[in-house]
């Protein structure tokens, strides 16, 4: 499975239009994609629904296998952090599903939780696992909640489960404000919406998949539909996806979430990104001290490896870094 195309930009302007306006039948005409067809689906099916409080947080983690990269501790030790983070919240009402071929060494924690994933379709397997993942949320016993996919490397600032349930916003929420750290270097920059001063400036939504939670209703069908058939889109499509859903997604009121680049096992340098993304560090750096510091009191201090993972050694027939593996 690969992941979706992108709309153009006309169609996704007439289709909001159409949906906006009620006109069904011009949005039929403009032949919605799947993920397009079950937003509108969703629409329809909160017409006259009065949102849900929503009492916690699901984090999706797609993680990838032993087999696809080249340094398998490397990835349980920075999956860890990215698990710490959540622990580390102070607002403990949230689960955590991880999804991988390969059970990976998970923190004692009762909210989280592993999916097997155990098809053998050759390639980048990244979209099928979260569809996976998207798939279990009817099996879950969650309740009206927001959903976020989460990549396995991303680190999540403090306070960002806290406000996600105190504000309720009805539709979810949009990292717009976000941290891109380069591991490379340790240079930090904030990513947010371009201005007058910094019209470059990206939103970090536009450059990390860690960024849409959105509103989930499980005793709605149409609801765990769209959010599987969103996903397999790239990210820069979910705020358009799910404001067609009828889920508007409100900015987090503070850079919640750190993108980690230039570690080894990116996803994006697959995909031949992370240069332009090393660029906009670069450009958009943070030099202040005291807001570093400020930045450093949001995340958990490191921790000494649990011997189990210190000591990990890598899976049969792997051995040193594959130039070739498949990023996370």
């Amino acid at each position: 499975m690969a992941q979706a195309p992108a709309t153009p930009k006309w169609h996704r302007a007439a289709l909001s239009l159409a949906a906006r306006a009620g006109r069904d039948d011009i949005a039929d005409r403009l032949t919605p994609v799947p993920s397009e067809a079950a937003a509108l689906a969703l629409r329809h099916a909160l017409r006259t629904r009065v949102p849900a409080m929503r009492r916690q947080v699901i984090f999706l983690i797609p993680l990838v296998g032993p087999e696809q990269v080249g340094d398998w501790r490397a990835v349980n030790i920075r999956l860890r952090a990215t698990l710490l983070c959540m622990i580390a919240q102070d607002d403990p009402h949230w689960q955590a599903i991880v999804c991988c071929q390969e059970r990976p060494l998970l923190p004692d924690d009762r909210r989280i939780h592993f999916l097997p994933f155990d098809d053998p379709t050759p390639g980048n397997d990244k979209w099928r696992k979260l569809a996976a993942l998207y798939g279990q949320l009817d099996r879950l016993d969650t309740g009206p909640s927001y959903v976020m996919s989460f990549d396995a490397d991303d680190l999540m600032r403090q306070g960002m489960v806290r406000e996600m349930l105190r504000r309720q916003a009805p539709g979810g929420y949009l990292v717009q404000q976000g941290l891109v750290m380069d591991d490379a270097t340790g240079v930090i920059a904030l990513a947010d919406a371009p201005t007058l001063r910094e019209p470059m400036r990206k939103p970090f939504w536009k450059l990390c998949g860690s960024c849409a939670a959105v509103a989930h209703d499980p005793d709605l069908p149409q609801s765990a539909g769209f959010l599987q058939a969103m996903t397999q889109h790239e990210h820069r499509m979910f705020p358009y996806l799910a404001a067609l859903a009828g889920h508007r997604l409100a900015p987090l009121s503070f850079p919640a979430v750190l993108y980690v680049l230039n570690h080894g096992e990116n996803f994006g340098a697959r995909r031949g990104r992370v240069s332009f993304k090393t660029k906009f560090v670069e450009r958009f750096r943070i030099d202040d001290p005291e807001e570093l510091a400020r930045i450093a009191q949001g995340f958990p201090l490191p921790e000494e490896l649990p011997e189990e993972l210190a000591t990990m050694s890598p899976p049969p027939g792997q051995s040193g870094t594959d130039p070739d593996a498949q990023p996370v």
